[in-house]
Order: structure tokens, then C-alpha cells, then sequence
């Protein structure tokens, strides 16, 4: 029974919570994934919706929150977001093509492949998770893209956001991104 209690007793958790985040830093990281995704939003509607090719999905919302909301954490860093969503990508691609019949099965080694592979590279990014999962159940739009989906909406995406992320977070003097690249 012991053992019992102290697996239960793991899950009271062992710290307190983070402290606040004041209102400049919210202002700030409202305004930069209001452009970054405003970015994306506009170039998709401009460029790549009009010839059938995504840019803006879901895993870009989570990066934003990243890039923007958390700089300086080790998931935001460019290295994790392009390559997380890179290498994400492909591994989803694959393991929707090899297993993709039987979907559940693709899904599920889409996405723990893409954790393991990230955390070999040093390039984990929880939204590349979602990548990884979207190229698996995304529907006929993105299974028609193949291994372009890879580059294009997921790598092609996260580079813009890093743009913009290099740009924006350095206008005002409290932040700096990135603390490292590789």
C-alpha cells in the first residue's frame, strides 16, 4: 500500500506556481502574436490559399504562444521551432503513409516518434507535436501535399513567426529573442 501513497502523493505536486506576469509583458506579447499570426493570416489569404496551399494551422497558434508568451524558454528558441515542426512533419508524413490505413495506430506513432526524434536533436517544441498528428488525421488537403506539408505550412509558417519574433521582441528594451540558435 505504500507504494501506493507515494505514487499518489507525486501528483500533489512539489512547488509553488510561477510568479505573475505583469501588464507590459502581457501588452507586449498580445502585440506580437497579434502581427505574427496577423502575418501569417494575410500572407495565406494573399499567396497561398488562392493556389490551394495552407500556411496558417493550428500548431502556428501554439508556436506564437511560445515564440511570443515564453521567449526565453528552451522550446522557443528558432531551433525548436523550425526544426521541431520540420522534423515533426516528416515523421508524420511517413507514418501516414506507411500505417495511415489504420489510422489510430499512424496517429499515435506520428506523434511519439516526433517526441522521441526531437528530444534526440535537442529540437522539441510541444506544438510540433500537433504538426506531427495533423499530417497523420488533417484530411485530403494536407495527406495531398505529401512530404511538401514538412516545408509547407509547417516549416514555411515557423519561419515566418520567427521573423517576425526576431523583429518584434527586440523593438522594446525588457525583451531579446533568441537566447541561442543552435
Amino acid at each position: 500500500m505504500r507504494l501506493g501513497k507515494e505514487y499518489l502523493a507525486k501528483m500533489k505536486g512539489s512547488t509553488k506556481s510561477p510568479p505573475g506576469v505583469g501588464f507590459k509583458e502581457i501588452f507586449w506579447s498580445w502585440l506580437g502574436s497579434l502581427i505574427g499570426i496577423g502575418c501569417l493570416a494575410y500572407l495565406s489569404s494573399l499567396y497561398f490559399a488562392p493556389r490551394d496551399l495552407p500556411l496558417l494551422f493550428g500548431p502556428l497558434g501554439a508556436s506564437a504562444v511560445l515564440v511570443f508568451g515564453a521567449s526565453k524558454s528552451p522550446l522557443a528558441q528558432p531551433r525548436n521551432l523550425i526544426g521541431g515542426h520540420i522534423i515533426a512533419g516528416l515523421i508524420g508524413v511517413a507514418a501516414y503513409q506507411l500505417f495511415g490505413r489504420v489510422n489510430w495506430l499512424a496517429a499515435a506513432l506520428a506523434v511519439s516518434f516526433a517526441i522521441a526524434v526531437m528530444l534526440a536533436t535537442k529540437t522539441l517544441h510541444p506544438p510540433a507535436g500537433a504538426t506531427a498528428l495533423i499530417a497523420v488525421v488533417g484530411g485530403e488537403e494536407i495527406h495531398s501535399l505529401g512530404f511538401l506539408y514538412p516545408f509547407l505550412p509547417a516549416g514555411a509558417g515557423a519561419f515566418i513567426l520567427l521573423i517576425v519574433a526576431l523583429l518584434f521582441n527586440n523593438l522594446a528594451h525588457h525583451r531579446k529573442y533568441p537566447d541561442y540558435w543552435f
